[in-house]
């Protein structure tokens, strides 16, 4: 099982610490029981403020935790729930936090703060040197307290090195299913999202991501090539124009590239291209044909086929299993009035 404990703090909307809850919670158990299967949990979720004591949140809602964070004795992932709009003050008034962060870290645990409750781990100085996002209304206020953050708030979320943010209310939803992706892989994250009625992570959204993948390394042409096809893998591209901007040869670039990230500069930009179809798969009714051009394919028949060879399904059956809606017992119960 992974432990996940969600920190409870004052001052912030009560969502970003419950929809944690019910996603972890449910992964691997919803989807199971409403088709009838034996429930499968994957994660332990408890809740812990500073001190035990319920948390009083920006409105009018109280949440009781499970108990302090003296309590947590096991952590795989800890969630920081989003504070107010006062940063200062909520610095302040949440400083024994902060070294029990800084500990559980060390310790291999994943910290991710959600809103405006990514100051506090900012605040823990776990941020420094490391790309961050949080809320719009709040950003120029932790530019000016945490100068060493590389703030993006353009991000939906940021990873680096066992620190997730995520820049809004909601995006707690998107951080949680990202990570229950991370954990329990594609299947199981898409099934917990359509068991809520949710969207999948928009992680795969133009502008709004994470890291490329593979980029943890130390070639830094080849990591600025990286963050440019990621961000203009829908756009007409030659490797060979890649190259150009990072000052390569394109011989000794796809030699650097295979070497720093373990797969050649064509099959890096397929993965991205699919990534970002599968994202619109599942979400968007659009057809075959205006998703394989948005991606950057405009042989549709090119695209079937990479993303058969990427996924094991072809475009159409892969939206058939993963697409976004309810399932049938519940369409039924939603379209059907109680009598």
């Amino acid at each position: 099982m992974i432990n996940v404990t969600v920190v409870l703090v004052e001052g912030g909307m009560p969502s970003t610490a419950v929809a944690p809850v019910e996603i972890f919670d449910s992964a691997g158990k919803l989807w199971n029981t409403m088709r009838g299967e034996p429930a499968r949990p994957f994660f332990r979720v408890r809740t812990a403020s500073l001190d035990g004591a319920p948390v009083k949140t920006g409105v009018c809602l109280n949440l009781t935790p499970d108990g302090c964070l003296d309590d947590i004795r096991s952590a795989d992932v800890i969630i920081v729930s989003a504070v107010g709009a006062d940063i200062d003050a909520a610095s302040q008034a949440n400083r024994p936090l902060y070294p029990w962060l800084r500990y559980w870290h060390t310790h291999g645990a994943i910290i991710a703060g959600v809103c405006a409750g990514v100051a506090l781990v900012a605040e823990a100085g776990l941020l420094d040197g490391h790309p961050a996002t949080t809320h719009w209304g709040v950003v120029e206020a932790c530019r000016r307290r945490y100068p060493e953050v590389q703030w993006q708030p353009e991000r939906l979320l940021t990873e680096s090195d066992r620190r997730l943010c995520s820049g809004g209310v909601y995006a707690s939803v998107d951080l949680s299913l990202y990570l229950v992706e991370k954990f329990c892989g594609h299947q199981v994250a898409m099934e917990t999202a359509k068991a809520l009625l949710l969207e999948t992570p928009r992680t795969w959204q133009i502008g709004y991501a994470a890291e490329p993948p593979q980029s943890r390394h130390e070639d830094a042409r080849i990591l600025k090539a990286q963050e440019w096809l990621f961000h203009h893998f829908d756009t007409d591209i030659r490797l060979e124009d890649v190259a150009e901007q990072v000052a390569l040869t394109p011989r000794t670039f796809a030699r650097r590239f295979k070497l720093a990230t373990g797969e050649t500069p064509m099959n890096y930009l397929h993965r991205i291209r699919i990534n970002a179809a599968r994202h619109m798969l599942e979400n968007d009714a659009r057809g075959i044909h205006s998703i394989s051009e948005a991606v950057g394919y405009d042989d549709t028949a090119f695209f079937r086929r990479i993303f058969k060879r990427h996924t094991g399904q072809s475009p159409g059956q892969y939206r058939q299993r993963f697409g976004i809606s309810p399932p049938e017992s519940v369409a039924i119960s939603a379209r059907t009035p109680h009598r």
